[in-house]
């Protein structure tokens, strides 16, 4: 199966009138969403076809997962990343989102605190003070380049005191990153096992992102590294079937699993539907990985034409260095308005939706969904361009 980058990426379906909440979520119809990230990509055309096929079958009962489940799954990680866990250590749930919040609950008492790197994923957040817990944040820092570009590093100091602390028992680590597009290197990710191990802090990795990296680069299971951690995977974003809602938490560590198991039936987010493994098993295989890979050519295409408009037309504005996810990070702070109302007043007055950085415990930034086809990209850029620009006066 081969591909064509412009007749799969190019011409993307209507989504409106779907129930899309990308594009439903506004009845104005005028408006690009380009803010919660979910592709407007056809998946894989394999997965597509195993769920047809699924549907064909006519009954949606309960559903059992088996050999041919877990074997393309581990098969997946190891072959492709190098990364070896068994079947034994997977629990599967609905999603990432419950995943997380059920080891919270599992592993983190009422009211210890839980370690972020700022700014990052909006429900770790939620995820956090649901479960009784308090935020600890171990900021990330921003590194800025001749070329105009910035990006992040870790503050380990930050991390280190943060972790040292005995009330904080557990960190949420994003890998890669979510929205600074960091793809953490093996050097990094050894330094924060090191940190955690020195002082008792669990780990747990949201690596649900770890397939979009830039064409070139490999993420870094942080599994690999410590084989204790908690690992929450998904091939959701990746092949944009959020909505078949399958997700798997990896803990190779018994009593650590059983608590966390015990969370997620607690919860109620032990079952999973019916087409959530049919389009995991075909996501991971050789046909999805062929498609994976034109994927990720085109989205960081539309990377470069992004980069490439700000530079040439709006320098006041820098763009992060994007290595993982399809989600660019602009820096709007020349503008000197609160990020919240950049967003509010951009899907009023320019009809494109971004998200606000204040969602991710930040200020002046907006966060781009690059993930749709290359017209659709370029009407949304220039409307954000033009609108920024009218504000700066340039």
């Amino acid at each position: 199966m081969n591909i064509d980058k412009k007749e799969w990426f190019d011409n993307v379906p209507d989504r409106r009138g779907t129930r899309c909440y990308k594009w439903d979520a506004t009845e104005d119809r005028e408006v690009i969403p380009m803010w919660v990230a979910d592709m407007d990509f056809r998946t894989a055309p394999n997965v597509i076809a195993a769920l047809e096929k699924r549907v064909g079958h006519g009954v949606f009962g309960y559903t059992l997962l088996d050999d041919e489940y877990y074997n393309a799954l581990t098969r997946w990680f190891a072959s492709r990343h190098n990364y070896v866990f068994s079947r034994e250590s997977v629990i599967a749930v609905p999603g990432v989102v419950p995943a997380i919040s059920a080891i919270i609950k599992a592993l983190a008492p009422e009211g210890s605190g839980v370690i972020v790197q700022t700014p990052v994923y909006n429900c770790f957040f939620s995820s956090i003070r649901n479960n009784g817990c308090k935020v600890v944040e171990a900021p990330l820092q921003r590194v800025d380049y001749e070329d105009g570009t910035f990006s992040y590093k870790m503050d380990f100091e930050a991390l280190e005191s943060a972790a040292s602390k005995e009330e904080n028992k557990l960190f949420l680590l994003c890998n890669p990153h979510n929205p600074a597009g960091r793809l953490w290197t093996r050097e990094e990710l050894e330094k924060v096992s090191e940190i955690c191990k020195r002082n008792d802090v669990i780990v747990v990795s949201d690596e649900i992102h770890c397939e979009l990296t830039r064409p070139g680069t490999e993420y870094f299971a942080y599994g690999r590294i410590d084989p204790e951690a908690i690992i929450c995977v998904s091939p959701s974003k990746a092949f944009n079937t959020a909505g078949l809602q399958i997700a798997n938490i990896i803990a190779a560590d018994d009593s650590m699993r059983r608590r966390i198991d015990r969370a997620v039936n607690i919860n109620e987010v032990c079952d999973v539907n019916p087409f959530g493994p049919v389009g995991l098993i075909a996501s991971y295989s050789d046909e999805g990985e062929r498609w994976l890979k034109a994927l990720r050519e085109y989205i960081w295409e539309n990377y470069d034409l992004l980069l490439k408009r700000f530079r040439e037309e709006l320098p006041e504005c820098p763009v992060c260095r994007l290595e993982a996810t399809y989600l660019p990070w602009v820096d709007v702070r020349a503008l000197n308005i609160p990020s919240k109302e950049i967003e509010e007043r951009m899907v009023k007055e320019s009809k494109v939706w971004v998200n606000d950085a204040e969602m991710y415990g930040g200020e002046g930034y907006i966060r781009i969904n690059i993930a749709s086809s290359r017209d659709k990209v370029n009407e949304g850029l220039n409307r954000i361009i033009n609108w920024l620009r009218g504000e700066l006066k340039v």
